[in-house]
């Protein structure tokens, strides 16, 4: 299959048909950097848990995801080493924003808040503490910096200049629908759901009505930050049940945050496949074992 584009996670692949082939590969990045070593499975973590929350989020919103299985490529592409790893998907005209929902104030979020008292420049209460829950989920946009730039907070009003009142509105309203149905699962499971980055794109249908669906990834610790419940006390931010370990790690170098990365310890590897595991069986309640690939000598992509 023609390639189109490798992302810091990803391998983009041209399917035919308006379809595209995304591979989900084990490296990871921090600080806008990819690291050297691949954690292993990481991959196959955000694939199954993607898959899982396209199914939970049906019933708000269509999603570009065809098929998960090997048996979906043409046999030349059927490569083992691909086993729970690919998304067979629609091709969709993408947002040029990301749709991120927030209900706690965190990241990026509570350092404009400390700093100006707003969030994306929109009002919130004063008063507020790090990691504090906002009395409502808050739609707050973002731009899609090209590769090597940062993506930039914008409010609602200037997702409007991007995209149209109308395209916002229901942008708006289904990213807050998701966020509320997950959030409430991963309650239930002993999580909260800081916030998360939705993508957004149209299909059209057999009618040629080009109809809002969530796509890329969904609801994995790469795009949302989980948090266990009985670490979270508003004053400080917990830890994120994600890459931290990495982060943590780079924290104590005097690394200068650009290429070259500095090595992993094999520890700190384990420590970040091991939370990326977890993440998917205690928040979506499978084993991971049971996953595609998962089982046997799988090599790293």
């Amino acid at each position: 299959m023609p390639h189109i584009h490798s992302g810091k996670v990803r391998d983009l692949f041209d399917a035919g048909q308006g379809r595209l082939l995304m591979v989900a590969s084990d490296r990871l990045s921090a600080f806008d950097v990819v690291m050297n070593e691949a954690v292993p499975n990481k991959g196959r973590v955000l694939t199954a848990m993607s898959a899982f929350w396209f199914g939970e989020l049906s019933e708000i919103i269509g999603n570009h995801l065809i098929s998960t299985s090997l048996d979906s490529l043409p046999p030349s592409a059927q490569l083992p080493e691909l086993a729970g790893r690919i998304m067979l998907c629609r091709r969709a005209e993408m947002l040029p924003i990301e749709c991120i929902v927030r209900g706690f104030v965190a990241g990026s979020a509570w350092k404009e808040y400390s700093q100006n008292g707003t969030v994306h420049s929109m009002a919130v209460p004063a008063g507020l503490a790090e990691a504090a829950r906002l009395d409502e989920p808050m739609f707050t946009p973002s731009t899609k910096a090209a590769v090597g730039d940062h993506d930039e907070n914008i409010s609602f009003d200037a997702a409007v200049e991007l995209i149209g009142g109308d395209l916002a509105e229901q942008a708006r309203s289904l990213s807050l629908q998701m966020y509320s149905l997950a959030a409430a699962k991963a309650e239930a499971a002993g999580f909260f759901l800081a916030d998360t980055k939705f993508e957004l794109g149209l299909i059209a249908d057999s009618n040629g009505k080009k109809n809002l669906v969530v796509a890329d990834e969904v609801l994995t610790p790469d795009s949302s930050r989980f948090w266990l419940m009985e670490d979270w006390h508003p004053g400080s931010t917990p830890q994120g049940f994600d890459k931290q370990p990495v982060r943590d790690f780079l924290e104590t170098l005097t690394w200068n945050k650009t290429p070259p990365p500095p090595a992993l310890p094999p520890a700190v590897v384990q420590a970040t496949a091991d939370r990326y595991q977890q993440a998917y069986e205690q928040i979506c309640g499978l084993r991971f074992e049971d996953w595609p690939g998962v089982t046997g000598a799988i090599p790293t992509v």
